[in-house]
């Protein structure tokens, strides 16, 4: 369910309906489907499922996490990846986590400061935003900037404080959080059975194989150790002898 072609099969049924939009396309569209994509883990899974979209000649909006342990998006690699998506035609964006913050006027300006530098870094305008793990006091709260467009507010998501089976929503929103797609696979009757819909994937789950979870997750943490043995590598002289070492302890399967 998580392999490339899979994916493949959702991007031609959006493609078919013909309603798929940016956020700020949907803005003013009485139909829209939107495809979003929060990478928490590897700028390099982001970018292969972007190629893979590229492929089918179709875009979607990836957001970046400025604070995150597991990736440094302003690193050469990962912001040559991130401008060649942009040149793709893919919207970039800011993925905001929280980080603790409670106070609404204090995370407004925030977001702004981690979008400017965003924009200022990559050399194109980011203007789009999405919450990592947004608490339901940052939903209840539907932030609207000058400007700056959430992919969390109430044009693009409907928010409510017990989602059941029969909340009437005004959005469809589907999401393969935890491996798993819990409000609806974006199968033909989900997507065209409503007028607005917007899918969120997260990258990191998706691989031309495609994995169980657990099988996934082993995968994940095997590019990320090749990726640490490699920069070591780049950056110290006297690594070489022990390379061999590291690399055979670990088997990065394709």
């Amino acid at each position: 369910m998580f392999s490339f072609d899979d994916y493949k099969e959702i991007v031609r049924i959006v493609k078919n309906v013909g309603t798929h939009a940016t956020y700020k396309e949907a803005l003013n569209r009485d139909k829209f489907i939107l495809m979003r994509h929060d990478v928490e883990y590897s700028v390099d899974r982001a970018y292969a499922l972007a190629k893979v979209e590229s492929s089918m000649d179709f875009t979607s909006t990836y957001f970046f996490q400025w604070t995150n342990n597991s990736y440094n998006v302003l690193s050469r690699r990962n912001m040559d990846m991130i401008k060649d998506m942009h040149e793709r035609g893919h919207q970039i964006g800011l993925h905001f986590a929280l980080n603790g913050m409670t106070d609404m006027k204090q995370i407004r300006k925030q977001i702004v400061k981690e979008m400017d530098i965003l924009s200022e870094m990559f050399g194109f305008k980011t203007d789009t935003f999405s919450f990592h793990r947004p608490s339901k006091d940052v939903l209840r709260e539907n932030i609207k900037l000058p400007g700056i467009i959430n992919a969390y507010q109430d044009d693009f998501f409907t928010f409510a404080e017990n989602v059941t089976e029969d909340t009437p929503v005004k959005v469809k929103y589907m999401s393969d959080a935890n491996h798993i797609w819990r409000y609806g696979y974006p199968n033909k009757d989900n997507i065209t059975g409503y007028d607005k819909v917007q899918i969120l994937t997260h990258p990191f789950a998706w691989c031309k194989k495609g994995y169980d979870n657990f099988n996934n997750y082993k995968l994940l943490a095997e590019e990320k150790f090749k990726e640490i043995i490699e920069s070591i590598d780049n950056e110290c002289k006297d690594f070489g002898e022990y390379k061999d070492w590291f690399m055979e302890r670990t088997v990065i399967e394709k």
